[in-house]
């Protein structure tokens, strides 16, 4: 059985083992009958799609040659005058013959676009849907007018799924989880008027209806100034419910409609610190360090609003931070960067010194290059400004505890600026192609889920590999591989995705 893969490098696969299907024109040719559906594609067509202008006086030889090696890869034990079974003559041209599961583009577009039986059902299709994207669809023929058509319509897709998903799991109640996701949605596609109407939601569900309200601020900003329109009829009536507290709004109780052998899903109390602990999940336990009593006000807002997450303590400067730290244990700490008697830079040099600390995230209202760069050489897992929205402060702290580091933004351009001009071309001695490449994945702000999609291997492959790099390297954190990189220069100030 061969099952192909183009939600991500275009690729077919025959009991586990990835096929040789040629060269990249080569396998165009099987990309672009995978992109038809199953219907049959004119040679005339293919012709016109694989060589755009000026085709070959060989073109029509050349495809035949493509085809029936293609044949051998796909059907290697079919008899010589067999018919093929996969890629079949259909005159004028050719076709795909394959079930929808064994497509993963063709099996995610029947997830996204079948009818389904309640929001626990929709949630679990959608998540299926969206684990099955490795990477950009159809990569590798972006320079094709086809691909480029298609892969922008399997993208719009993706961004419903999206959208599908989030709506259900609020639908179930699940509202604390989807904050994070549907910020970094709504801010990715700002004129997707829906990402911002289950934002909206979501956080006003978590408590936190002046959040809800800045981001209908947001969208109705982001619509004024690229579309000159204001918001649309469901965000407007969102926002009066909203500013009315109209009751239709609340969160529902337990899911009356969870998959059957599972568990309903219950939604967390809106502001309720520990609410994780309540779930049978331990609440991370966060330590607030700033000199300034109104910051460590306003973060405690944030933190209590916000399921999952305990405020164990606040310290005003970096020694009552290091104290702190010692008889509370948190999980993670917040730390203000410049701080009377002992500034947060040197604290968290001495909170991770010590053995098994917590994760330690700067904060900071400039984000300048010399405390970026002194930050994360220290080993610190994030570093934000105090100007960042709450999802974003929620995103670091939650990113930290998952082994990642997160960087605001509006602190990235900083950090790339910081390196230019002083690059090291030499690698570090001993690191394999792979090492590099991941190295470069984790450069350019790769979660461990997003390098595992791109890569096609678990995450928890991903996850030890990094852990091995950063033992190998002698390095703290694996923010410090983003500095090395930068350094020694495996990634460009202008290269894509940095």
């Amino acid at each position: 059985m061969v099952t192909f893969r183009a939600l991500g490098p275009f690729e077919a696969l025959s009991d586990g083992e990835t096929l040789d299907l040629g060269g990249q024109r080569q396998q165009a040719v099987l990309a672009r009958l995978l992109v038809a559906g199953g219907r049959a594609v004119p040679v005339s067509m293919l012709i016109d799609e694989l060589w755009p202008g000026e085709p070959p006086a060989q073109a029509l030889s050349t495809i035949q040659g493509y085809v029936s090696r293609l044949r051998r890869a796909l059907e290697p034990n079919r008899a010589p005058r067999e018919e093929a079974g996969v890629l079949v003559s259909a005159p004028p041209g050719y076709a795909l013959r394959a079930d929808v599961e064994n497509v993963d583009s063709w099996h995610f577009e029947h997830l996204v676009k079948s009818d389904h039986e309640g929001p626990a059902v929709t949630l679990q299709r959608m998540e299926t849907a969206l684990a099955l994207w490795r990477g950009p669809a159809l990569a590798g023929f972006q320079e094709l007018a086809w691909a480029q058509t298609e892969a922008t319509r399997l993208d719009e897709l993706r961004l419903l799924a999206v959208e599908r998903r989030a709506d259900a799991a609020l639908r179930l109640g699940r509202t604390g989880p989807m904050i994070p996701d549907l910020e970094a949605h709504a801010s990715a596609h700002p004129l997707r008027e829906e990402a911002w109407r289950l934002l909206a939601l979501a956080l006003y569900r978590a408590g936190r209806q002046g959040d809800a309200l800045g981001a209908l601020r947001r969208a109705r900003e982001a619509l004024r100034d690229e579309l000159g329109l204001d918001l649309g009829p469901t965000l407007q009536r969102l926002e009066q419910d909203i500013l009315v507290q109209a009751e239709h709004l609340d969160a529902p109780g337990p899911a009356a409609d969870a998959l059957p052998g599972g568990p309903s899903a219950v939604s967390a109390p809106a502001g309720t610190a520990g609410a994780g602990a309540a779930s049978g999940v331990a609440a991370l336990r966060v330590l607030v360090a700033d000199d300034q009593a109104l910051v460590r006000t306003g973060l405690k807002v944030i933190l209590d609003s916000e399921p999952g997450l305990d405020l164990v303590g606040e310290a005003e400067n970096g020694e009552q931070a290091i104290a702190l730290v010692q008889s509370v244990r948190p999980d993670v700490v917040l730390m203000d960067i410049q701080m009377p008697r002992l500034d947060g830079l040197a604290a968290a040099r001495r909170i991770l010194a010590a053995e098994a600390p917590p994760k330690v995230i700067m904060m900071t209202t400039f984000g300048t290059d010399e405390n970026l760069y002194a930050a994360l050489r220290a080993g610190v897992s994030g570093f934000v400004l105090k100007t960042s929205a709450p999802e974003q402060l929620i995103a670091a702290v939650r990113a930290a505890v998952a082994g990642d580091a997160l960087l605001d933004p509006a602190v990235t351009t900083h950090l790339i600026a910081a390196f230019a001009g002083r690059r090291d071309p030499a690698a570090p001695e001993g690191l394999s192609d792979s090492d590099l490449d991941l190295i470069k994945l984790v450069a350019r702000g790769f979660t461990n889920r997003q390098i595992a999609m791109t890569l096609a291997v678990p995450e928890q492959e991903v996850a030890d590999e990094v852990t091995a790099l950063l033992h190998g390297l002698g390095l703290v954190d694996r923010a410090q591989l983003v500095v090395l990189a930068y350094e020694r220069g495996l990634v460009s100030p202008g290269s894509p995705g940095a």
